[in-house]
């Protein structure tokens, strides 16, 4: 895969050789986009309701994010929106962009009755730069749980850069690969090391009939396919077309329970193991800047 360099031409291999786990992905995420949005872990009525509330995840990490007022954003794998929304909320001119049509359907909707302006473009990942216009955003954001739904983190990082302004910034708040590496079915305090922690060519396969938020649905789309990304490969992708990394700061907390039967809510609502919690990062905050001026 790395002689990919194009990111048409991973596009391409991405809707080819990797089909079959692109489209079970998608008829995974599409039939729970919905049951997520009606769920109270979400929080979209209270968001609906009340004009100057923020998603958890944003308001984690106001200090970091800073002004964005007037800004041009673009939420890459923005889901059902409620991250988007709050960039809006700050201020910023945003578009989400997601390749899930049910989870765009969602946004859509949800800032609708949020009275908030933001634009919403159904297509992959690997697509960006055919549906957005190049170097015309200030900021690239990408929230918690993107990355390992991407088979190759390369692509990715020559998009965000294709993205940007001269000097504009990527933001990006993530699941730590050493999170993604465990066995969440273990339910002593023990942490065990299950999963590819790098990147490899074939994916982590799982069959889940669930899903990460309290939900009554059910679902019937339940294979999913997902990829590691360590961080040095995530940062060596970034440095390779010419980013400058700006922050780097791990975190001992994770908006949801990733670790059932380990965790318990901090001061902030995040959950942190509840035994010796500096044994593990959870999730990290990065920030790059395209070199040249702004």
């Amino acid at each position: 895969m790395n002689e990919l360099r194009d990111t048409k031409d991973w596009q391409q291999y991405w809707r080819g050789n990797l089909a079959d786990y692109r489209s079970a992905n998608l008829a995974n995420w599409n039939e729970r986009a919905p049951a997520h949005a009606q769920s109270r872990d979400y929080g979209t009525p209270q968001l609906i309701a009340d004009s100057q509330l923020l998603s958890d995840v944003i308001r984690f990490d106001l200090p970091r994010l800073g002004d964005i007022q007037g800004l041009r954003v673009v939420h890459l794998q923005c889901h059902i929106g409620t991250d988007t929304i709050s960039l809006a909320r700050l201020g910023a001119e945003v578009t989400g962009l997601d390749f899930s049509d049910q989870a765009i359907e969602q946004a859509r909707t949800l800032a609708e009755q949020a009275g908030v302006r933001a634009t919403f473009i159904q297509a992959d990942l690997y697509q960006a730069l055919d549906v957005l216009p190049a170097e015309s955003f200030d900021l690239v954001f990408t929230g918690i749980g993107a990355l390992c739904w991407l088979p190759h983190i390369a692509p990715w990082a020559r998009i965000v850069s294709g993205l940007l302004v001269p000097g504009g910034r990527l933001f990006l708040r993530e699941g730590h690969p050493m999170l993604w590496s465990l066995d969440e079915s273990r339910t002593d305090e023990n942490l065990v090391v299950h999963y590819p922690y790098f990147e490899t060519p074939e994916p982590i396969t799982e069959v889940d009939s669930g899903t990460y938020v309290h939900t009554d649905a059910t679902f019937t789309a339940n294979t999913s396919h997902s990829w590691n990304h360590g961080l040095g490969e995530i940062i060596s992708a970034l440095l390779e077309v010419g980013m400058t990394i700006t922050m780097l700061e791990e975190h001992r907390s994770v908006p949801w329970n990733a670790l059932p039967g380990k965790m318990e809510v901090d001061e902030h609502g995040e959950y942190m193991l509840r035994a010796n919690p500096a044994r593990l990062p959870l999730t990290y905050t990065l920030q790059a800047r395209r070199q040249g001026r702004a």
